[in-house]
């Protein structure tokens, strides 16, 4: 991508494909019931950003109780909410600013603007869960934060990192466009 910039075709497409792996991530950490989990035996704890579930040792069947009956929960799911939408926004907009065949650099500072904000969104509510969640919940013995909070901050870190490439991007637009001559080191006698 860095020898033949972003008019090389192939390469052309691979911040948008980035923000797609996002928005997966972005899915599958709102739809995954493993934000919390028990770690040890007895397994009587599992959490989703919806709702935490508990194990009746006697029975062994799973009572859930909607998180949504708390302000926190409202406010953790709501703030990571919109900065799932926001981050998919960046998606659809990236599409459309590398399939125009002339880049429009302002365009695609925006959008880096735009993925640092649904990364500050994200992380209030990927900080706001645990910290109410681990006060406000009566939990019994070991319990770590699983897979799908993790698909939560993979999705936060890589909104971050993409914020920044797509921000530092207009800097370099001549030598994407390939505007510049080459520089030579050596001079032929």
């Amino acid at each position: 991508m860095v020898k033949y910039g972003l008019d090389y075709t192939r390469c052309r497409w691979i911040l948008p494909l980035l923000l797609g792996i996002g928005v997966i991530f972005g899915i599958i950490a709102l739809a995954g019931r493993g934000w919390l989990e028990s770690q040890t035996l007895p397994y009587v704890h599992r959490a989703s950003l919806w709702e935490s579930c508990r194990r009746n040792e006697q029975s062994w069947e799973w009572t859930c109780e909607s998180l949504m009956g708390y302000a926190w929960g409202r406010a953790a799911a709501a703030t990571y909410l919109v900065g799932f939408i926001l981050l998919v926004i960046c998606f659809a907009l990236a599409i459309i600013a590398f399939a125009i065949d002339t880049l429009r650099f302002n365009f695609i500072r925006g959008i880096g603007g735009l993925l640092f904000v649904a990364a500050v969104f994200s992380i209030m509510g990927l900080v706001i869960y645990p910290v109410k969640f681990s006060t406000e919940i009566d939990m019994t013995g070991i319990n770590m934060f699983s897979w799908a909070y993790g698909f939560g901050w993979t999705t936060a870190i890589m909104e971050i990192c993409l914020g920044f490439f797509f921000c530092c991007l207009p800097n370099y637009e001549d030598q994407i466009l390939g505007n510049v001559k080459p520089t030579y080191f050596y001079s032929s006698p």
